[in-house]
């Protein structure tokens, strides 16, 4: 009976020690401060001047005036700071150099994404600390594969939501298999004819891991099969793939260039409009009044219209990307006049990936509203708003900084001098970090 006494005394006295340790919050052990000379609130298009932001344990732990002593601090006074940027359209697998319709064919999926790490090492580079990826036709699912390697450590990247297989009908754009009849592929997975098929293709991407379920509701330029103006999967279809996925908890992206498949897409309940290249107005009223976004990837076309041909794009693409290109900026200004929710997105080569800020501001948008399309808003598009997007305390130290002010001329925002992710420095052209230093 002693003993019994004894032992629960321990385990009350154990127990008691337990509470107490976890009432105490733990302080995390600061890192690094940097001192921005300008600092943009991209929600409101302020600057604030010598700012000092403390970081610690990846998140940014206060934004102040004063930095503590004995602390690294990262002087970024003579450039404009801003939020890490988000890049919601792109495709990270294989070289994106090689627009010949059967690139895919001619790489094994593990040299695909030996391509996709050195291609996030190029959004880095540039400022994109985060991005949507939009789908792949690989069946292995490399972009997974990359998303969790970089969350693991493995390798430096930015951070991925992902979408898996395109979800096309045979023949349409994202049927990988663009050869002769009598030297055709086997059936692949993603191709789904029926209402029950497209069920079983997008329970196949959410098994895997796909963070978004891609749909190509219309035709599209960079293939020799589809009319980029035809509807390809039927209304029916998407509204199953939507109600599958949002059950599951994913978002769905509907590539969608031709009028008609825009408005299916949107009645089926989509998230977001990819391309929305000849959008009308009651699409673009449709669009507004459900709150779907649109991601316009404009120059991708642009820039497709001019050196297509000379990366081994089909004629047949090269084609469609001169055809198409006029009725861009007619779509864009429709979707401008019934302020739909716009995010930026490149679908594009990485090395291109900041141009996208000045086709926007080319097509009607101001330089603040381009800013937003690749911090704020693409953050609320992608579900990371709480952690991405802007610079406050408790998000990730996610930060970019360029020379020059963006918001008087938006080609600053492509001279990325210094980077840093999760309170990782990734890039320093400046080299100014002073040990122990405060700010003046």
């Amino acid at each position: 009976m002693r003993l019994r006494s004894i032992l629960l005394l321990m385990v009350i006295h154990i127990m008691f020690a337990q509470v107490a340790a976890a009432g105490q919050a733990k302080q995390p052990a600061v890192r690094v401060a940097i001192k921005a000379g300008r600092l943009l609130d991209v929600r409101t298009g302020q600057y604030a001047s010598n700012v000092v932001l403390v970081i610690a344990d990846e998140r940014i732990v206060s934004v102040g005036s004063a930095a503590p002593r004995d602390v690294p601090l990262i002087d970024l006074s003579n450039v404009t700071v801003l939020p890490g940027l988000i890049d919601a359209h792109n495709h990270v697998l294989g070289n994106p150099k090689d627009w010949s319709p059967t690139a895919g064919l001619r790489m094994s999926s593990p040299q695909a994404a030996l391509w996709g790490v050195r291609n996030l090492q190029i959004w880095l580079e540039h400022g994109f600390t985060a991005l949507r990826e939009a789908g792949e036709s690989d069946l292995a699912y490399g972009q997974l594969a990359l998303r969790d390697s970089i969350k693991k450590g493995l390798i430096r990247g930015p951070r991925m939501v992902c979408s898996g297989n395109f979800v096309s009908v045979t023949g349409g754009h994202g049927d990988a298999d663009v050869l002769a009849p009598d030297q055709a592929l086997e059936q692949r997975p993603n191709l789904s004819d029926t209402v029950d098929q497209v069920s079983v293709a997008v329970r196949r991407d959410i098994k895997y891991g796909a963070d978004w379920i891609k749909l190509m509701a219309t035709g599209g330029v960079m293939d020799p099969l589809s009319d980029y103006s035809t509807q390809e999967l039927s209304e029916e279809q998407m509204a199953r793939a939507v109600e599958v996925a949002h059950r599951a908890g994913k978002r769905v992206m509907a590539h969608a260039e031709g009028t008609e498949g825009i408005k299916a897409a949107v009645r089926a309940g989509v998230d977001s409009i990819e391309h929305g290249t000849v959008l009308d107005d009651e699409g673009a009223e449709l669009m507004a009044r459900k709150g779907t976004w649109l991601v316009p990837t404009l120059n991708a076309f642009q820039r497709g219209a001019e050196v297509a041909a000379s990366l081994g794009a089909d004629p047949a693409s090269v084609a469609k990307g001169k055809a198409i290109l006029p009725l861009q900026q007619a779509a864009f200004q429709r979707a401008l006049k019934h302020d739909v929710k716009i995010a930026y997105g490149v679908d594009d080569d990485p090395d291109y990936v900041s141009k996208e800020f000045s086709a926007l501001v080319r097509g009607g948008m101001t330089p603040l509203a381009a800013i937003q399309a690749a911090t704020v808003n693409a953050a609320e598009l992608i579900g990371m708003s709480k952690d991405i997007g802007t610079i406050e305390t408790g998000k990730f130290a996610d930060i970019v900084a360029v020379a020059g002010d963006p918001l008087t001329d938006i080609g600053a925002i492509e001279k990325v001098v210094f980077v840093m992710k999760g309170g990782e420095v990734v890039k320093n052209d400046l080299a100014r970090t002073h040990q122990g230093s405060r700010p003046e």
